[in-house]
């Protein structure tokens, strides 16, 4: 476990990451090299049904200082201007988005051993203002995540979060969209040794009284390879394996099938990330 309660974000993402991530159903592809100088460039490529998606992010660290320009097939250029520990404890992030003028935006990120902030602030005459706060320690911490349109002089985003933390299981519990979601997520790990773990999720609407419920698990079958398995009580259910056949560099074959459409054909997605 790390040091101080994190960001916001951090609350219930370990539950997050093993029932959504790396799950896909269209294909993708990855590659980044690296120059004799130290820069980083890498490709992607993303095939949705007919539609295809790609990009070309180049990365150069200096010290601190990390910068990323991403480059896509629509033409658009993302810049960010990453300063890591100018101070204890603190970073500053700045992107924009080219040719979007009103995209520019400001974070600062600072970490505390009983305290995470983040706030972010659009860089136009009417800025939107994003705040995240965690207080407490690696083992229980409350916090909450606001924005503020300047504009319109309202509070566009109102969540709270609170995490308790164990040395094999992170259990969360959040209030969204201004009290009217309510989500409860369970993370344990039951054998460290093949990283077997199980995870669930349950959402309250109040405003549909509808609830939603999601169910992982993964498992390491060897040191290279895992699997993860995840079912909702939509009838969805998924599964993927991922194979790191080289240091870094990652197949992974993930299906997904509809239980109560049973005459729908089953989807599948591939993904392929290479690293020297």
């Amino acid at each position: 476990m790390g040091k101080g309660p994190g960001l916001y974000s951090d609350i219930g993402k370990r539950a997050r990451d093993l029932l959504y991530r790396d799950y896909q159903t269209d294909h993708k592809f990855t590659i980044t090299t690296y120059s004799p100088t130290g820069v980083a460039i890498t490709s992607s490529g993303l095939k949705k049904g007919d539609l295809f998606l790609a990009d070309v992010n180049t990365q150069l660290k200096n010290k601190n200082v990390t910068t990323d320009i991403k480059v896509d097939t629509n033409s658009n250029l993302l810049a960010t201007v990453t300063v890591d520990e100018a101070a204890p404890g603190l970073k500053t992030i700045l992107s924009f988005r080219i040719p979007d003028q009103s995209s520019a935006e400001l974070e600062v990120q600072y970490l505390h051993d009983y305290a995470g902030i983040s706030t972010s602030l659009g860089l136009t005459a009417n800025p939107i203002v994003n705040f995240s706060g965690v207080v407490g320690t690696n083992l229980l911490s409350l916090g909450t995540d606001l924005s503020f349109d300047t504009k319109v002089g309202a509070i566009t985003k109102c969540n709270a979060g609170l995490s308790f933390t164990n040395t094999d299981l992170i259990a969360s519990l959040n209030l969204n969209d201004k009290g009217d979601a309510l989500s409860a997520s369970y993370y344990h790990i039951v054998s460290p040794l093949t990283m077997t773990a199980v995870s669930a999720e349950v959402t309250h609407s109040f405003c549909t009284n509808e609830n939603t419920i999601s169910v992982g698990t993964q498992h390491q079958l060897d040191p290279l390879t895992t699997v993860k398995a995840r079912v909702n009580n939509l009838g969805k259910a998924n599964a993927l394996i991922q194979h790191e056949w080289r240091p870094k560099s990652l197949f992974t074959i993930s299906g997904e099938v509809d239980t109560k459409a049973v005459d729908k054909s089953a989807k599948f997605g591939l993904a392929l990330a290479l690293k020297p």
